[in-house]
């Protein structure tokens, strides 16, 4: 028995995490965790192959969601570096972005090979035709659109071109209004209104001139960098307006959260045909602007039920590992490997893909990803 019971021990210590919770905000947790969770439950596509329906209702968009959480956290890190006493150049611009690059790339390559194997060898049938260079320096998705190989990369090269070009603006403002002395406050809103209104521009007068069905909606303008940078600038949008107006953030988180969810299913169940000028150039930004909503109320939520503050952090730790791994490595192979053939096993297969993707995911952020992160750290000091 004692046997047994060590043996228990050690194996579930295998897959615990041990955070720190005290230094985390518990409702930003849950954000990134429901964010990745509508994504791999939209990404269980072998129920719906198997004539299926589920989940039974529309789910808010998980990616914008990711987006907007994104710049807001990468927002608040940047005001504090862009408030330091020094100058912001290119030495704090460098540091900003190997501190983010340690974080997205190791994990990124490295499911980027699983990719490439799993593609070249047959496992999934995706043609290896499509795969090319331009992914590993996230253009494949720059200004067109990329099919059938590891697409849900598509979002994390708009977060990469982003993380890579608002510092770059945000130091070229500086650069040239700190003679004019202008504050820094306006000089950071003044590089996220670049970044929210290019794209903005970008789509109403090159995007909204695509003939589109849905599905060329999404991968000709929805998942196009140079159309979609603006829903991550509405992340530092919020991080501005916490930072510099805190009490007017505080004050509205209640009636921002209702609104939000409001927005967002109304957004969800109002029909929009996609060659609607309204369609391609507004719908995406609007649909991230509820999102947008909800971060005042996310941010304040500082506790919670000790199994559910378990639950979220975990999820919301390992939701980078999961994002990648949930499509093609896993979604994908199983149904390659093992096609349902009537609901009950669909049914059989979306638990097992729920229990690797949990699996697998919080394997690859301990042993991993973690370790980078660690070795950020250690470079950094």
């Amino acid at each position: 028995m004692r046997f047994i019971s060590n043996f228990t021990r050690r194996f579930r210590n295998i897959f615990l995490l041990h955070p720190d919770y005290e230094s985390r905000i518990y409702g930003l947790d849950i954000m990134r965790a429901l964010a990745i969770i509508f994504v791999v439950l939209e990404h269980g596509l072998m129920l719906a192959k198997a004539n299926t329906s589920f989940p039974w209702i529309k789910l808010i968009n998980g990616v914008e969601l990711f987006f907007v959480l994104s710049g807001f956290l990468i927002g608040g890190m940047l005001i504090r570096l862009f408030e330091q006493p020094d100058p912001f150049g290119i030495k704090t611009i460098c540091k900003f972005w190997i501190r983010r690059w340690f974080r997205t790339l190791p994990n990124y390559y490295l499911v980027l090979l699983i990719n490439i194997f799993i593609v070249y060898f047959g496992i999934i049938p995706e043609r290896f035709s499509h795969f090319s260079w331009k992914f590993f320096f996230f253009i494949q998705n720059f200004s067109g659109p990329f099919t059938d190989f590891f697409w849900e990369s598509w979002s994390l090269s708009i977060e990469e071109w982003f993380y890579l070009l608002f510092p770059l603006i945000l130091g070229l403002m500086f650069l040239m209004l700190k003679i004019f002395k202008v504050q820094k406050k306006y000089i950071f809103l003044y590089a996220i209104l670049v970044l929210l209104f290019v794209p903005l521009l970008l789509r109403m007068f090159i995007a909204s001139r695509f003939t589109v069905n849905d599905f060329f909606l999404g991968t000709r303008i929805q998942k196009v960098v140079i159309y979609r940078l603006d829903s991550i600038a509405l992340g530092i949008l919020a991080a501005f307006i916490r930072h510099w107006y805190p009490l007017f953030w505080n004050k509205i988180r209640n009636i921002s959260f209702i609104i939000g969810v409001i927005a967002c299913y109304i957004l969800l169940y109002i029909p929009c045909p996609p060659n609607l000028y309204f369609t391609k150039v507004f719908r995406i930004f609007i649909e991230s602007f509820c999102c947008f909503l909800l971060l005042p109320k996310f941010a304040s939520i500082r506790k919670g039920p000790k199994i559910l503050v378990r639950f979220f952090t975990h999820i919301s730790l390992i939701s980078y590992s999961m994002y990648l791994l949930n499509l093609a490595v896993i979604s994908e192979v199983l149904f390659a490997t093992f096609p349902p053939w009537g609901p009950h096993t669909a049914w059989a297969l979306y638990c097992i893909y729920w229990f690797l993707v949990l699996t697998l995911s919080t394997l690859l952020y301990k042993y991993y990803e973690k370790p980078m992160m660690d070795l950020r750290d250690r470079y950094r000091k």
